[in-house]
C-alpha cells in the first residue's frame, strides 16, 4: 500500500476506493482533482451525496428512484398504464429509457430470484407487481429480467402466477446475449429488443 504525506489524504482515498468500480489509483486522482478544483466544489459535491442518501425515495407504485412518493414516469399521463415493463434493477430503466422506444411504465423488482444466493420471492416486489396488475388492468407484461438462468427461473416464477388472468407476457427478444446485464448493452440493440419483444410463452423450453 502506497505511502501518503496525509492521513486526511489518505482516508479520503480509502473511503472514495470502497466505491464499486473504483481503485485506489483513481481514488487518489479523484482526491487530487478536488484538492484543485475551485472553493465550494468540495462541499457542493459533499451536500449533493448528503442529500442523495437523506432524501431520495423510492416510487410506491414501481419501486424506481424518485423525489417523492410517486415517479415521473409514473405520474405522466402520456405513458401506457396498461403495459408493465419488468426489470431487476433500477439502472435497468435507465438503460431502456435511454432508448427512447418504450412508452409504458415499469415496475422494478429490486433483483432476481438466485437460491444460491438466498434471494427468494419473497425478498422481491413481488407481491406488490401482481396487486398492481390487478387494480391497473395490465394489458401487456413485458419481461425485461438479464438473460441467465436466474432471470429465466424469475420469469417462469412469474409467468406462473399470472398465467390465468389472460394477461399479454412477452419477453425482450435475444438481441442482448444470454448472460449480459440490461445495463451494458447498447441502446440501439435495446431498443430493437424491446420493439420486437415476443409471447414469453413460446420461449418457454427453448434451447438458448
Amino acid at each position: 500500500m502506497a505511502e501518503y504525506s496525509s492521513k486526511l489524504l489518505e482516508e479520503a482515498v480509502n473511503q472514495l476506493s470502497r466505491l464499486p468500480g473504483i481503485g485506489r489509483k483513481t481514488a487518489l486522482r479523484l482526491c487530487l482533482h478536488i484538492l484543485k478544483s475551485e472553493n465550494g466544489e468540495a462541499q457542493q459535491l459533499g451536500e449533493a451525496l448528503i442529500k442523495l442518501r437523506e432524501e431520495i425515495c423510492y416510487c410506491d407504485i414501481c419501486h424506481n428512484i424518485s423525489d417523492g412518493n410517486t415517479c415521473k414516469i409514473c405520474l405522466d399521463l402520456r405513458r401506457d398504464p396498461e403495459t408493465i415493463c419488468v426489470v431487476a434493477d433500477i439502472r435497468d430503466v435507465m438503460a431502456i429509457e435511454n432508448t427512447s422506444q418504450f412508452r409504458g411504465r415499469y415496475h422494478v423488482l429490486g433483483g432476481i430470484i438466485s437460491p444460491i444466493e438466498g434471494i427468494g420471492p419473497g425478498d422481491l416486489t413481488i407481491d406488490s407487481l401482481l396487486r398492481r396488475i390487478e387494480s391497473e388492468k395490465t394489458r401487456e407484461l413485458i419481461m425485461a429480467l438479464p438473460a441467465t438462468i436466474e432471470g429465466d427461473t424469475t420469469n417462469y416464477y412469474i409467468y406462473k402466477k399470472i398465467s390465468t388472468l389472460g394477461i399479454l407476457v412477452t419477453t425482450i427478444a435475444r438481441g442482448i446475449a444470454v448472460g449480459d446485464d440490461l445495463e451494458f448493452a447498447d441502446e440501439i440493440t435495446l431498443g430493437r429488443s424491446i420493439l420486437n419483444r415476443m409471447p414469453f410463452e413460446g420461449t418457454i423450453g427453448q434451447k438458448k
